[in-house]
């Protein structure tokens, strides 16, 4: 989506979307910084509902791929940081309700956001996002609605191509008031948000069968005049085949077929419940304090492609990988409004802290002999280990208000993250690989803002970003060795962005400048049956250009344009056949993105969108590529509102083309299974009923 996702108009009796994610509540034209809001229920208008990708397609910078594969969920890259991912998201912090979905690694995950009941989700790129500890690429925050009256209770359902069902049901509500958001609220007035929904699908591929629950919701609780009390919960259960990678040969004869993962039964389960608090008080005119603190639970079980033959070596882990996890952790934040000079000054100080523990262990994934084995079954134990991480951050930030048409952004972070491994299987070769290690660093940023006029916007900043490798980036070390890899270094980043914001046309445009640049960059050293080991690779570079506009051209007429270019290239030479220029993989140079909607509150509906993206290099050596692709999509949906009633249907056509083309790629594949096929032609349709009390 472009910047404001349709939400930020020029229309004067709407309010201004306000960037929370900022930590200082300023408008999207107002930030200096590269901050999209993309409004839930736009995400949500024509859109099967299930992944995160439907709706930030078009977020310029963002490069999100569904990977066709529930198993390693979406593919996440913000600025080219990410993009080596083997699963989950990386190089992004990610935050549901202001509780973090990244663990204090740096490594988050997607499936705990339930898009029915989300009401907007902000995503920022750039050194502002510095500000946010352990990751380079940038922040995406996505935030549950508040309870509205009147009450109400919705259900949904879809059906698709590939054997694909979602379905779920809401309720909304406050009790003891009857003001919405952003009026007055008695004290002890509740408001409410609960969402359910199951998703299934047989897979465009084979083997790529998936089922998820999930929960979520948000109760907000008007202590008194000037405190709040906001409880999230939520909890899911996954459970989905994994067709892994193909090379290029096998793509080519047949994208759906999945042979080595059918052989294997390559799988994955995952159950996560979790809940956190956010505590505000008003503590008088000038000053705010907000208190957060989470806990969660989270078990992975997950079967991979290991022959048993290789398994045998004495320092081999197995193919069968059980993570149990707990998590939790607090931020505690003091914000005072000053007057320095006769000019505004907001000051935010805090602390956050985020601690893990992993009960890591390891199986063969065989019982039965090496000659006549039974595969994709646990056999025995070949790894066993207690990981404990946790990041101890102080931060500061302020904003000036310097001259009337001036402002000054500056802020510091030190962040602190350890990591410690103790290791409980030893055996004849494999002795113990427990170890430890601790990285610091101080992450400055700053930024100067200059409104030309009450419709545009200048600004400049600057910032270090700093990235430690994931417990699992240093699960296993380079050419099969025992232990944790501890020799990789963080990654640290300086980076440099300039930007113009035009209110015009109806909508916002954006444009953006920036440069990064890195040190000791954390690459992929191979990847193989599962198992990805990294390395450090020295100096990267980064420069790229981003274009935006987004807006109500017309009454009910929504258009969006989104462009990216991104030169993202190695500067040094290293292992892997990387060379000095070549290009980091897994990162498209250009990306563009446009829809056009008719989208009335009542009546027809319907929309048209493309997306177009440049050739992917999927190795380091830059010797083979996933070529660049088009596709489109067309949706149409009628609503109609009938007293307490809105009942919708939609329909939607996805790849409209039938294009066959590479979805996503897995960056360093040893084997050549780089390439995960996109889905063909998907053609579905939808229904929702509301009932408001």
């Amino acid at each position: 989506m472009a910047n404001g996702a349709w939400s930020q108009t020029v229309d004067a009796t709407l309010a201004p979307v306000v960037v929370t994610g900022t930590r200082l509540g300023t408008s999207v034209l107002d930030t200096p910084a590269s901050v999209d809001v993309v409004d839930g229920a736009v995400m949500r208008q024509g859109q099967p509902g299930i992944n995160l990708s439907e709706g930030l397609a078009g977020v310029p910078g963002l490069q999100i791929q569904n990977r066709q594969n529930y198993a390693q969920d979406l593919q996440i890259s913000s600025r080219g940081f990410g993009a080596r991912s083997t699963f989950g998201v990386r190089g992004v912090r990610l935050y549901v309700d202001g509780i973090p979905a990244t663990m204090p690694d740096g490594q988050g995950q997607t499936s705990n956001i339930d898009i029915a009941s989300l009401a907007r989700v902000e995503v920022m790129r750039g050194p502002f996002s510095a500000l946010y500890g352990n990751s380079s690429g940038g922040v995406i925050q996505a935030f549950t609605e508040d309870g509205a009256a009147p009450p109400s209770v919705s259900a949904n359902a879809w059906g698709a191509s590939y054997g694909t069902w979602r379905y779920g049901a809401l309720v909304s509500g406050v009790t003891g008031t009857s003001g919405g958001e952003g009026a007055g609220a008695d004290a002890d007035a509740l408001d409410y948000v609960a969402s359910v929904s199951r998703f299934t699908t047989d897979g465009y591929r084979d083997h790529s069968a998936a089922r998820k629950n999930l929960a979520n919701a948000k109760l907000g609780l008007q202590l008194d005049d000037a405190s709040r009390l906001t409880i999230v919960l939520n909890t899911v259960n996954l459970k989905a085949q994994d067709p892994l990678g193909l090379t290029w040969q096998q793509f080519q004869d047949d994208p759906r077929a999945a042979p080595l993962a059918q052989q294997y039964d390559t799988r994955k389960t995952v159950r996560q419940t979790q809940g956190g608090m956010v505590y505000e008080r008003q503590v008088d005119g000038r000053n705010t304090l907000r208190v957060m603190a989470y806990y969660g639970q989270r078990d992975t079980t997950q079967y991979q492609s290991i022959p048993p033959a290789v398994q045998l070596a004495p320092t081999q882990a197995g193919g069968v990988i059980d993570l149990a996890r707990q998590y939790g952790g607090a931020d505690v934040r003091w914000t005072s409004e000053l007057d320095v000079g006769g000019r505004a000054l907001t000051v935010v100080g805090g602390f956050a802290y985020d601690a893990m523990q992993e009960d890591r262990k390891g199986y063969q994934n065989f019982t039965g002999s090496v000659a006549n084995p039974t595969l994709g079954v646990q056999g025995a134990l070949r790894r066993n280990e207690t990981n404990t991480v946790y990041n101890a951050d102080p931060y500061v930030q302020a904003s000036w208000k310097v001259a009337p048409r001036w402002t000054l952004d500056a802020g510091l972070r030190y962040s602190t993250v350890s990591f410690d491994s103790n290791d409980h299987y030893l055996a004849a070769g494999n002795g113990d690989d427990s170890g430890d290690a601790r990285y610091r660093k101080a992450l400055p940023m700053a930024a100067v803002r200059y409104a030309a006029s009450q419709d545009v916007s200048l600004y400049a900043s600057y910032g270090r970003g700093f990235e430690t490798p994931t417990l699992n980036e240093i699960s296993y070390r380079p050419g099969g060795q025992p232990g944790l890899n501890f020799g990789l270094a963080p990654s640290l980043s300086t980076n440099l962005e300039a930007g113009v914001k035009v209110r015009v046309a109806g909508g916002l445009a954006t444009a953006a400048v920036f440069h990064t640049g890195t040190d000791d960059e954390i690459v992929s050293a191979g990847s193989s049956g599962g198992r990805t080991s990294y390395q450090n690779a020295g100096r990267t570079r980064r420069d790229g250009v981003e274009l935006g506009w987004s807006g109500e051209h017309a009454p009910h007429w929504r258009t969006q344009l989104a462009y990216t270019w991104l030169n993202a290239r190695y500067a040094d030479d290293g292992a892997g056949g990387i060379r000095a220029g070549n290009k980091i993989p897994g990162i498209a140079r250009q990306a563009l993105f446009a829809s056009l909607a008719w989208a009335p509150p009542q009546g027809w509906q319907a929309s048209v969108e493309g997306r177009v993206l440049s050739k992917i290099y999927v190795n380091d050596a830059n010797d083979q590529d996933a070529p660049g692709y088009f596709v489109a999509a067309i949706s149409a949906g009628y609503v109609k509102k009938i007293n307490a009633w809105e009942l919708n249907a939609y329909a939607r056509v996805d790849n409209l083309f039938d294009k066959q083309y590479v979805g996503s790629v897995i960056v360093n594949e040893s084997n050549g299974r780089y390439y995960e096929p996109a889905a063909g032609r998907s053609v579905g349709m939808g229904i929702g009923a509301t009932y408001r009390f």
